[in-house]
């Protein structure tokens, strides 16, 4: 049943967390820094930059992913990107199918919105369905007070939540993030950082972009680059290895992810693109 409940744990975390895990500044702190800072400290070189001057969003764009673990197909996942009134809005759901869906059903529903002109994260609200835990979360940023404030309830027995912890300046979210990465260069050889935060300990996350590589999906043969994420907790801390695949072009698409864990590997690869 563990193995079940990590599998569900990170259907969607994995693929929205660790897609996001990128950029800010293209000379990292030295490892020997890096293994002195205690979870939850953001490091010096660990920072946003705002959107790049002109830059577009692809607003009205869905991205549609199909999910393999083993021999199984485990589910799918889709993202969407739309205005907002002044803030952008990124839409995502994640769903187990088949075979994993008889050993631990996923449905999740997920909305975070930031700011188009620094990619600060404003808000998060999630309505989870994992096996019998069903939970509506809320997120705020809060910079005035540096503080991410979370309100949660448990849907079947009521249960409520209230916690805040500290931010810095600006933080990115496990949504918002992908399509901050978007916005940066992925240069073959450079080690990216910036913080982000999903209720809980800010994470200073880095991902260290290895290779080009061309990739087969189902919506197509793609020109890639290769990005390995890290963290000193989540999803990624102690969980195997993980590796990104993202369009080497100005989309910067994620188009394949996999996750090399102790139980199994897990591979999101993307099966369509719809304009709505």
């Amino acid at each position: 049943m563990q193995k079940h409940k990590a599998l569900a744990a990170l259907l969607f975390p994995v693929l929205a967390g660790s897609l996001l895990i990128a950029a800010a500044q293209q000379h990292p702190s030295s490892p020997a820094q890096q293994e002195k800072m205690p979870v939850g400290t953001i490091g010096p070189m660990s920072t946003i930059r705002p959107a790049p001057s002109g830059y577009r969003y692809r607003n009205g764009e869905v991205l549609h992913y199909t999910t393999d673990w083993r021999l199984w197909n485990a589910g799918t996942a889709t993202l969407r990107l739309d205005q907002a009134g002044s803030e952008e809005k990124v839409s995502a759901t994640a769903d187990s199918i088949g075979f994993a869906a008889l050993l631990y059903t996923v449905q999740d529903r997920l909305q975070a919105y930031f700011n188009p002109r620094t990619f600060c994260s404003s808000r998060i609200d999630k309505h989870s369905e994992e096996g019998l835990h069903k939970r509506d979360t809320h997120i705020v940023f809060d910079y005035a007070r540096h503080k991410a404030v979370l309100d949660e309830r448990n849907l079947r027995d009521n249960e409520t939540k209230h916690t805040e912890n500290d931010i810095p300046g600006c933080v990115s979210d496990v949504l918002s993030g992908i399509f901050y990465l978007g916005s940066l260069p992925l240069t073959v050889g450079s080690t990216y950082h910036f913080p982000i935060n999903d209720g809980g300990k800010t994470v200073d996350v880095s991902a260290h972009v290895e290779a080009r590589e061309d990739v087969k999906t189902g919506a197509g043969t793609f020109h890639t680059v290769r990005v390995q994420p890290s963290a000193p907790a989540g999803v990624l801390k102690n969980r195997g290895k993980v590796w990104i695949w993202y369009t080497d072009d100005s989309a910067h698409l994620p188009v394949q992810m996999r996750a090399r864990l102790f139980w199994g590997t897990l591979t999101f690869q993307l099966s369509r693109v719809d304009r709505q």
